[in-house]
């Protein structure tokens, strides 16, 4: 007697582009959110790999010198692809042009000595990834206030441009105001003492590679480690740092790329 040959396993279901969902503000310094289609097991958005959830769902920031066009490509374990284009809408980005050079200072070593250890301990908080599930949130206001400096302002001195601003400052008029979490995250960095240029700085995992924070505080609520939940005491509004006057400065930061916090808000 001969075996009964084995049945064939079903064919792969194909990817379809008509499978994704995004939902986000599709504009330099904006951010998108959706569901990839089903059976990818790998997210590119242009050269950048987005980390994908059980479910499929994904969160993508677009840098505030994103380009007009980036790819969002889905690749499935036996490594067919399906691709949509997403067109990101340019900014006018407030810029002053000032007819002086731009003068830049050279860090003495004493400095440096100082500041390296900072700049290490920001990289490797910004690299850690928890479970944190504010990505899925809408954000609320950390507090309200005057905003006396807004993300992606620039000088351009003489031609050659300076750095831009890269957070949203909110003023309340005073030192000690509390600041809330503006969406459920975990504390990957609480700083035990002022950094030289932050203060005391503040840095709240939200999930999937998005991650705010906080400068300039007179004093923090929460330590590392520990989850907060949006609308809780996290910190105070100060001065510390390098600051002209009490303000909070919040920057929100996806892998690589800055965003733009008002994009992720209601309004005031």
């Amino acid at each position: 007697a001969f075996a009964s040959p084995a049945p064939a396993p079903p064919a792969a279901r194909a990817l379809s582009a008509a499978d994704f969902t995004i939902e986000g503000v599709l504009e330099q310094g904006g951010w998108l959110r959706g569901m990839a289609p089903r059976g990818a097991v790998r997210l590119m958005l242009g050269g950048t790999a987005v980390a994908l959830a059980s479910d499929g769902r994904f969160f993508a920031g677009l840098d505030r010198d994103s380009p007009a066009q980036l790819r969002l490509t889905a690749i499935a374990a036996d490594g067919q692809s399906v691709s949509r284009d997403l067109q990101v809408a340019p900014r006018a980005w407030p810029v002053e042009r000032v007819n002086v050079p731009l003068r830049g200072n050279v860090p003495s070593e004493t400095f440096m000595a100082i500041r390296r250890p900072e700049l290490a301990a920001i990289e490797a908080a910004r690299a850690l990834r928890s479970d944190a599930a504010g990505w899925t949130q809408g954000f609320a206001w950390p507090v309200k206030g005057r905003i006396s400096g807004r993300f992606g302002a620039q000088r351009i001195y003489q031609g050659v441009p300076g750095a831009y601003h890269s957070g949203l400052d909110i003023a309340t008029g005073g030192s000690g105001a509390p600041y809330l979490a503006p969406a459920d995250g975990v504390v990957v960095l609480a700083a035990s003492r002022p950094f030289s240029l932050e203060g005391n700085l503040l840095i709240i995992d939200h999930g999937m590679g998005l991650n705010s924070a906080f400068l300039h505080s007179s004093r923090l609520a929460v330590k590392q480690g520990e989850r907060v939940k949006q609308g809780q005491l996290i910190g105070y509004i100060g001065a510390t740092g390098r600051a002209s006057g009490p303000h909070l400065h919040w920057s929100l930061k996806w892998q690589g790329a800055r965003l733009d916090p008002l994009l992720f808000l209601p309004s005031q």
